[in-house]
């Protein structure tokens, strides 16, 4: 799924994260640690997650809904308990896409910059990117208040067009040329990312974006699943 980027220029790959590089979706795997370490933080009355999502296919709303069942945590008791979250799943036997994490481990080998962007948040993400070794998290940023308690809100759903946004933005900062930059991502609100750089790929079988694929000649990953081997 890699290929020799051109040398002498700065070459980002990036990575979506649930279902592609993770085989869960993190929030709902998260809420389910959440929910059963600290009962007394979940408010009366909540919606069931899988419930909401079939609900809607606002993907944006549902981001922001989700983050709003946090109001009036403090920051580094979400943090700790992501990091708890995080020692746990990583040893799954099945907790892993085979193909993206091998393909994050080439891309090191090959000194390329790897970069995760997710609509998850970073109290998630940043025990995993220290785990594969990638430089930078771009996700959805939760409004923090000045006693360090999150207010339930967020900056900016880090989805669709966000992803896109936040990847060209980056790649201008590094001085990187976009023909030669990698992205993943393995579903339809990923098509946005993927086409932003020069050399995408597809993680399993969405069929919207096999159909680009198809189209357009990416290369397409299986969704093999399997777990986190030594990077």
């Amino acid at each position: 799924m890699t290929a020799a980027a051109r040398p002498g220029r700065s070459t980002i790959a990036f990575f979506d994260v649930d279902e592609t590089v993770i085989a869960e979706k993190s929030l709902i795997d998260f809420w389910r640690h959440w929910t059963a370490r600290h009962p007394a933080r979940i408010a009366p009355g909540l919606p069931d997650l899988r419930a909401e999502a079939a609900a809607t296919r606002d993907r944006e709303a549902l981001n922001r809904s989700y983050y709003r069942r946090f109001a009036g945590v403090p920051l580094a008791v979400l943090a700790a308990a992501g990091q708890r979250w995080f020692d746990g799943y990583r040893r799954g036997a099945a907790a892993f896409m085979s193909a993206a994490v091998d393909a994050v481990a080439a891309h090191r080998a090959a000194g390329r910059e790897v970069v995760l962007v997710s609509g998850s948040m970073r109290p998630l993400l940043s025990p995993l990117a220290e785990e594969l070794g990638a430089s930078a998290v771009v996700c959805t940023e939760l409004v923090v208040g000045p006693d360090g308690v999150l207010t339930g809100e967020v900056h900016r759903p880090m989805i669709g067009e966000a992803k896109a946004e936040a990847a060209v933005r980056l790649m201008r900062e590094r001085g990187a040329d976009p023909r030669h930059c990698y992205a993943y991502g393995d579903h339809e609100s990923d098509l946005a990312l993927l086409h932003a750089v020069g050399r995408p790929a597809v993680v399993g079988g969405s069929p919207t974006l096999r159909e680009e694929a198809e189209r357009l000649g990416w290369p397409v990953a299986p969704a093999r699943r399997g777990p986190l081997e030594s990077m």
